[in-house]
């Protein structure tokens, strides 16, 4: 790839600090962006700038917040001259019953999961539209495809995620940007990890079977989706090779969304 400049936000662990990773390895300056230990992030940033001689910056904007948004992304423009790739990760869950479900809890997932990623593209597309180059990648899930019980907010959200994801597609099609979304099936991250006890406590059955029934059950490999290979997608996707694929919902899923 040509050296391009990219945002990946909620990059701190899981998916997103894995495509972060992949996009440094093949050579792009990265705006890292989440929560979690200072000294942790620190050792972080400093350790992928220093193994792929990239940029890496970080900030700590709080994805329900515009404003902030906004100065990130403004940050990132005046320290890499453009922001020319978007990675829309930052998520958070929450499982319950939809008549139990918290009010507060729905709020902050369509925020942080579907309008975040409004915020970054509004404030990111007009450049890369007159530059006449840009890649945005949506990281869905395959319950954009397909719902399970429990999940009213975070399955409402990656709906909506894909129907962003095509409307801004065609939106930007004809100026040299693509937009896409990704669809990992279940990837043993620390945010799969805290719906572990949530989900038995919802199903009234063990962790262990949260596991195998519920997580693995629906994946017909019977493995976890890994970020190193949805960081490799998300490196075809920005790539020059993938310049004909927007508007997309690409599943990796193991092939749950196949059943």
């Amino acid at each position: 790839m040509t050296m391009r400049s990219a945002i990946v936000t909620g990059s701190t662990s899981g998916i997103g600090e894995g495509v972060a990773k992949a996009l440094a390895a093949a050579g792009n300056n990265v705006m890292l962006n989440g929560f979690g230990d200072a000294d942790e992030i620190e050792t972080l940033r400093a350790g992928i700038a220093a193994e792929h001689n990239v940029k890496v910056l970080y900030s700590g904007a709080d994805m329900t917040r515009p404003q902030e948004i906004a100065d990130m992304v403004a940050e990132a423009e005046q320290a890499f001259g453009a922001v020319d790739i978007v990675v829309n990760n930052a998520g958070i869950q929450h499982v319950e019953p939809i008549e139990d479900f918290p009010v507060e809890k729905w709020d902050a997932i369509l925020a942080i999961n579907l309008s975040s990623a409004f915020h970054t593209i509004h404030g990111t597309l007009a450049k890369m539209k007159e530059r006449g180059w840009g890649r945005i990648v949506n990281i869905a899930s395959a319950h954009g495809l397909v719902a399970s019980p429990f999940k009213s907010a975070y399955v409402a959200a990656k709906h909506g995620i894909l129907g962003l994801t095509k409307t801004v597609a065609l939106e930007a099609a004809e100026h040299g940007v693509t937009v896409n979304a990704v669809c990992p099936g279940y990837v043993l991250t620390p945010l799969v990890e805290k719906q572990i006890p949530d989900t038995a406590k919802a199903r009234g059955i063990s962790e262990d079977e949260v596991i195998r029934d519920v997580l693995l059950g629906a994946q017909p490999t019977k493995e976890f989706v890994t970020t190193e290979q949805l960081g490799a997608l998300c490196v075809f996707l920005c790539s020059d090779a993938a310049a004909s694929i927007t508007g997309t919902a690409l599943p990796v899923d193991g092939g749950w969304t196949a059943q």
